[in-house]
C-alpha cells in the first residue's frame, strides 16, 4: 500500500470512528430522552425567565416612579420571575447530573459489550491502560455531551432574545450593540477550532501514558528483578511534559477566549449605555426602558458565555471518539444452529486462510480431525500453532475458508452451544472468580457442582495443593499465592470441568513438570468426558501419545500422520523437537516415559 493510500485509509478509519462516536452520543441521548428533554425544558424556561426579567423589572420601575397603582403587583411579578429562574436552573442542574450519569453508563456498557464480543486479537489492538482510560475518563467526558448540548442550545436563547428585545425597545441601542457581534462570532469560531485540536492531542498523550503505566504494573516483578525502576519511571513519564504543554495550551485557549470576550462585553455595554443615555435625554425612551436595554445588552453580550457549553461539547465529542474506537471493533457474531446429538466432535477445516497486518499467517489449511481423536499440533516457534488453535475453537474467524464441528459451521452455532461444547486451556490462564473453587467453576452455564469441581482439580493435578490452602476451595484468590505451574493446573481444571465434545489445550502444560504433565495426559484420556482433543504440543511425549500429529511450518500443514510415521520418515520433523539426525527409537522413548511413570507411582 502506497503512503497516499495509507493516509486515505487512516482518514477513512478516523471518519468512520467519528461517525460511530456521534451515533453513540445520539443513542445515549435517546436512552435518557425524557431526562434530556427535562434538562432542555428547564434550561429554556430559565432562559425565558431571564429574558422576561429586564422587561418586567423596567416596567415595574417605571410604574413605581409614577406611583401607579399597578406598581406593587409588577414588583411581585418581578420576584416570581426571578424565583422561577433560580428554581429552573436548580432543576436543570439536577436532571443534568442524572443525564450525565446515565449517558456515561450507557456508553460504557456499549463499549464493554463490544470489547467482550470481539475476537481477542481485535481487543488486543488497545493496551489495557488505553482501554481502561477509554472506558473511564473518556466515557465520563463523553457522557456529558447530551446535557451539554441542551445547555448550549438554551444558552443561545438569551442573547438572541435580548437582541430582539433591544430592537423592540429602541433601534439605535440595538444597532450600537450589533457593531460588536461579528467580533464575538469570530471569537467563538476560533475557540471551537483551537479547542478541538488541543483536546484531541491532550487525550491522545493521556492514552499513551496510561498504556505505559499499565504495562509497567503488569511487569512489576520483572522490572524489580532487572533493577530498571528508574528507567521505567522515565519511560512512563516521558510524555508528561507534552501532556502538560497540551493541558496548558487547552486552558490558554479557553482563558484567552474568556479574556477577549470579557474585554469586548464591557465595551458593548458602554456603547449601549451611551446611546441609551442620549435617547433618554431626547425623551425617546424612559428610565425603565434604559434599565431594560442595559440588562438586555448584558444578556446579548452573554453569547461569550456560550464558550463554556461549547467547550464541554467539544471535549465530550473528542472523548467520545476515543471511546468509539472500542465501539468500532468488529463483533464475532453467532447464528442460531445447534450441534447434532450423539456426535463424536469431528472437526473439519476447509481452505482456512488467516491474514494479520496484511500478511498471510495460515495458508489454505484443509484437514479433518476425526471425532474422539487427540491431535497434536507441532511446529517451530512462529509456525502458527496458537492461531490454528484459536481458529479451531472460534476464538477468531478465518479470512477465507470455514471450520465445521460435526458438520455445522462454527459461525452458525449459538454462542451458548459453541462455548458449552468447545473448551480451552491456555499456557498463561487468567483466573476469574472470588475463590479458587469459583475460578475452576467459571464458564458457560450450567456450571459444575462442587463434586465436579474437585474431580476436575484431581484430574489436573491441582487437588492436593488446593486442599492445603487455608480454606481449600473456598480460599479467596487474592489470598492464595500460587506458582506458574499451580495457576496452569487450575486453568486445566477449569477446562476439564467444562469439557465438551472439543477441547483445545494451547500449550496448557508448559509450566508443569514432566511427571505431572503425563499424569494430566493420562487423566485427560481416562477421566475427562470423551471428545476430540487438540493439543498444541512442545513435548515429545505429547506428540507420541496423540492419535494424529498436525505438523505446521510457516503457516502451512507440512504433513499429517502418526508420530511414529513422521519420526521414522521425516528428519525435519525430528528437528522440531531438537532431536539429532540419527533416528532414536520412538518406542524406547515411550518406554522411558512408562518407566518414569512407574517410578513416580512407586515413590507415592
Amino acid at each position: 500500500m502506497s503512503p497516499p493510500d495509507a493516509e486515505e485509509a487512516a482518514e477513512a478509519r478516523a471518519a468512520a470512528v467519528a461517525g460511530t462516536a456521534d451515533r453513540a452520543l445520539v443513542a445515549a441521548a435517546r436512552h435518557s430522552a425524557g431526562r434530556t428533554a427535562a434538562v432542555l425544558g428547564c434550561t429554556l424556561g430559565a432562559a425565558a425567565a431571564a429574558l422576561a426579567e429586564p422587561a418586567v423589572l423596567g416596567h415595574a420601575l417605571d410604574l413605581l416612579l409614577r406611583r401607579a397603582p399597578a406598581g406593587p403587583a409588577w414588583t411581585l411579578l418581578c420576584a416570581a420571575v426571578i424565583a422561577a429562574e433560580v428554581l429552573l436552573d436548580a432543576a436543570a442542574a439536577r436532571w443534568g447530573g442524572e443525564v450525565d450519569g446515565r449517558s456515561t453508563a450507557r456508553l460504557r456498557r456499549l463499549a464493554l459489550d463490544r470489547l467482550l464480543r470481539t475476537a481477542p486479537h481485535h481487543a488486543a489492538r488497545h493496551t489495557p491502560g488505553e482501554t481502561a482510560a477509554r472506558l473511564t475518563a473518556h466515557a465520563t467526558e463523553a457522557g456529558k455531551v447530551p446535557a451539554a448540548v441542551a445547555h448550549a442550545a438554551a444558552a443561545l436563547l438569551p442573547p438572541l432574545g435580548a437582541v430582539t428585545a433591544l430592537f423592540l425597545i429602541d433601534v439605535w441601542t440595538a444597532l450600537a450593540f450589533l457593531v460588536g457581534v461579528p467580533f464575538l462570532v469570530l471569537l467563538l469560531r476560533a475557540f471551537a477550532r483551537d479547542t478541538h485540536t488541543s483536546v484531541a492531542r491532550y487525550q491522545q498523550v493521556q492514552l499513551e501514558t496510561a498504556g505505559r503505566l499499565t504495562e509497567a504494573l503488569a511487569g512489576a516483578r520483572t522490572i524489580a528483578a532487572a533493577g530498571t525502576a528508574e528507567r521505567e519511571r522515565a519511560r512512563i513519564l516521558a510524555r508528561l511534559p507534552e501532556l502538560g504543554t497540551e493541558g496548558r495550551r487547552m486552558w490558554q485557549v479557553y482563558g484567552g477566549t474568556t479574556a477577549r470576550s470579557s474585554a469586548l462585553m464591557p465595551l458593548l455595554l458602554y456603547a449601549v449605555l451611551a446611546v441609551g443615555g442620549i435617547r433618554l435625554s431626547a425623551g425617546a425612551i424612559g428610565v425603565g426602558e434604559l434599565l431594560a436595554a442595559v440588562r438586555y445588552a448584558g444578556l446579548a453580550a452573554g453569547i461569550g458565555a456560550v464558550t463554556g457549553g461549547l467547550a464541554a461539547v467539544v471535549r465530550g465529542r473528542s472523548a467520545a471518539r476515543r471511546t468509539a474506537a472500542l465501539l468500532a471493533l468488529p463483533v464475532l457474531g453467532h447464528g442460531r444452529a445447534r450441534l447434532p446429538q450423539d456426535c463424536p466432535g469431528t472437526l473439519e477445516l476447509e481452505g482456512v486462510r488467516v491474514v494479520r497486518e496484511g500478511a498471510t499467517v495460515l495458508h489454505d489449511i484443509s484437514l479433518v480431525i476425526p471425532g474422539g481423536a487427540t491431535a497434536a499440533v507441532v511446529g517451530r516457534s512462529g509456525a502458527g500453532k496458537t492461531l490454528f488453535a484459536a481458529v479451531a475453537g472460534r476464538l477468531t474467524d478465518p479470512d477465507e475458508g470455514r471450520v465445521l464441528l460435526d458438520g455445522v459451521p462454527l459461525p452458525e452455532l449459538t454462542a451458548e452451544a459453541l462455548r458449552r461444547e468447545v473448551g480451552y486451556a491456555f499456557d498463561r490462564p487468567v483466573l476469574l472468580g472470588e475463590t479458587v473453587g469459583e475460578a475452576i467453576a467459571f464458564g458457560a452455564e450450567p456450571g459444575p457442582g462442587p463434586d465436579a469441581v474437585r474431580a476436575a482439580a484431581r484430574a489436573a493435578g491441582a487437588d492436593l495443593f488446593v486442599r492445603r490452602l487455608p480454606h481449600a476451595y473456598g480460599t479467596p484468590l487474592a489470598e492464595a499465592p500460587m506458582s506458574g505451574g499451580e495457576v496452569q493446573r487450575l486453568g486445566l481444571a477449569r477446562a476439564f470441568a467444562h469439557a465438551g465434545r472439543l477441547l483445545v489445550l494451547d500449550d496448557a502444560t508448559s509450566s508443569l513438570d514432566t511427571v505431572t504433565a503425563r499424569e494430566v495426559e493420562r487423566a485427560l484420556a481416562r477421566e475427562i468426558r470423551p471428545g476430540t482433543r487438540i493439543v498444541v504440543a512442545h513435548r515429545l511425549s505429547s506428540a507420541a501419545r496423540a492419535d494424529l500429529v498436525v505438523w505446521l511450518e510457516d503457516g502451512r500443514v507440512r504433513a499429517t500422520g502418526t508420530h511414529e510415521e513422521l519420526w521414522q520418515h521425516e528428519p525435519a520433523y525430528r528437528a522440531v523437537f531438537g532431536a539429532a539426525d540419527t533416528e532414536p527409537d520412538a518406542e524406547r522413548d515411550a518406554g522411558q516415559d512408562s518407566g518414569q511413570d512407574a517410578e513416580r507411582e512407586a515413590a507415592r
